[in-house]
């Protein structure tokens, strides 16, 4: 395969690189790959080589930067390469990042929330607005606001709906529910093994929680002569209704005790 390919590096035609000179894109959106892919794709450039160069830019004079191909250069490393066939583009570091989060999004093989996570820095780091984005994908604007909304889910709720299988319209349905309650929701619909209808009935009519009982405001009075003041109080009521009570206050031990004789059968005189 190396006989196809010129060694001489020129700007925009194939050329065969070392392996060791090309560094991974810093905006390669991509997190996490497959070890069976990659080994069936090491097989295979073990066999029959690298059927599509890779596209890098050059660094300085004799280092390069990856824009696309992540997976082909580290299925070459692994199948023992030294070299890999490279198209040279002239190309900003910008334009670098650009071509490669677009071109990994386009795949469509990464997760949602790499998707997402992709063209939020395309266009928080890279300046690009939403219906730029949204041009060169050839989606719609709204498609592209609603793929960064999904940003708003917390990391464990992210894992959870990969983990579990549920899709980027369940992740959806997942923001209109509290955040607090979120992870609940999300139990009940793999328990239950809700699809998305199921679960947007099942967020609309699930009962609310019993609201927190308010805490009933418990007054602290230190000085203990109020509640002596009180029982004096009642005891004069009574005896003005011609109620013969009588209380006898004793202190002992830190503590008073006061004991209250009320007739029985007694009558207002």
């Amino acid at each position: 395969m190396a006989g196809f390919f010129s060694k001489e590096k020129i700007v925009n035609k194939v050329v065969l690189l070392p392996v060791e000179r090309i560094s991974p894109n810093p905006a390669q959106p991509r997190r996490d790959f497959a070890e069976d892919e990659l080994r069936e794709l090491c097989e295979s450039i073990r066999e029959n080589g690298v059927l599509q160069p890779i596209t890098v830019r050059r660094k300085d004079g004799s280092s390069y930067e990856l824009i696309a191909g992540e997976r082909r250069l580290r299925a070459s490393k692994i199948a023992g390469r030294t070299e890999i066939p490279a198209i040279i583009l002239d190309s900003t570091e910008k334009q670098s990042a650009v071509f490669a989060i677009l071109e990994n999004v386009q795949r469509q093989d990464l997760n949602m929330f790499e998707e997402a996570k992709a063209l939020q820095v395309l266009i928080q780091e890279w300046g690009v607005t939403q219906e730029e984005a949204a041009r060169k994908l050839g989606k719609a604007q709204s498609t592209v606001a609603n793929k960064l909304r999904l940003l708003a889910l917390s990391e464990q709720e992210q894992n959870f709906l990969l983990q579990n299988g549920l899709t980027e319209r369940h992740a959806r349905a997942l923001l209109s529910v509290q955040p607090e309650e979120r992870m609940d929701v999300l139990r009940a619909v793999v328990e239950k093994k809700m699809n998305v209808s199921q679960m947007e009935q099942y967020i609309q009519h699930r009962p609310e929680k019993p609201k927190e009982k308010e805490k009933r405001k418990v007054i602290i009075v230190k000085d203990v002569r109020i509640f002596l003041n009180t029982i004096n109080k009642a005891i004069d009521t009574m005896k003005s209704a011609g109620i013969p009570a009588e209380a006898e206050k004793y202190e002992e031990a830190g503590c008073i005790e006061y004991r209250v004789r009320i007739p029985i059968g007694g009558h207002i005189s």
